[in-house]
């Protein structure tokens, strides 16, 4: 049987405790997060990768200047998860024939490939996550997140701005 939200009984003093929507989306989305990131794993990709992978992939010929001014991180720390990706066969740099300095960056055919991998992956966590909603209660909360997300102004994951590549 499913607890009705609201205040619960605090075990030290007997006082109803109230555990705030901010705590609950921080938990959840940390468990999402991790969940999401075990199962990038198998493909030897972390969240972060795979947030940068998206970016290229909906904008295939951008600037690393430019995707990293999307992620709010300084363009020398975004060289480091790029050419993590590039060693990986997942993405390439071109040249930009206007600007001989900058590098746009590319899917591969193994990168689009991956990526659709990371699709299914996606689609398996969100289901595991949001399993004990259904499908009205899961658009409901889908549209409400978004107009929070839309309020506060935030388009990419926070995080993004002091991320740091993985130590292999």
């Amino acid at each position: 049987m499913a607890r009705e939200p609201g205040p619960r009984q605090s075990g030290r003093s007997g006082q109803p405790e109230v555990i705030g929507t901010g705590f609950l989306l921080s938990a959840l989305g940390a468990h999402s997060a991790m969940n999401f990131g075990r199962r990038l794993a198998a493909l030897d990709l972390t969240p972060p990768h795979v947030g940068l992978l998206r970016a290229i992939a909906r904008e295939p010929g951008r600037s690393q200047q430019a995707v990293a001014e999307e992620f709010g991180m300084p363009p020398s720390r975004l060289v480091a998860f790029i050419d993590d990706l590039e060693h990986s066969g997942l993405v390439e740099r071109g040249r930009d024939p206007r600007d001989r300095r900058a590098h746009n960056l590319f899917l591969t055919d193994k990168g689009a490939k991956v990526m659709g991998q990371v699709a299914d992956i996606g689609r398996d966590s969100e289901q595991a996550l949001l399993k004990s909603l259904n499908r009205e209660e899961r658009l409901e909360l889908h549209r409400l997140l978004e107009r929070l997300m839309a309020d506060h102004e935030i388009g990419v994951h926070p995080g993004y701005r002091t991320m740091k590549p993985r130590d292999d």
